[in-house]
């Protein structure tokens, strides 16, 4: 059976969707750090929830995927469409 195109697509889109809000988080955590270390606790907090949020979003991408069959063979050779 062929796999419909906008599954194919969603496999080739959704690792690099995870991977670009694993870049994201990172940011988030540096900035969060350097806030608090200047007595910003209150925007440290705030950062803290933004990266809370990327993290059940990633949880709910990432089950998408497996939902899918996890990552298309070409799924880190893949640009924009």
């Amino acid at each position: 059976m062929k796999e419909k195109e906008t599954v194919k697509k969603l496999r080739i889109l959704l690792p690099h969707w995870l991977d670009h809000n694993h870049n994201h988080e990172t940011e988030f955590r540096k900035w969060a750090d350097a806030v608090r270390a200047e007595g910003l606790g209150e925007v440290a907090a705030l950062l803290d929830q933004a990266i809370a949020g990327m993290a059940e979003t990633d949880a709910v991408l990432q089950k998408i995927l497996d939902t899918l069959g996890g990552p298309a063979e070409t799924a880190h050779h893949h640009h924009h469409d």
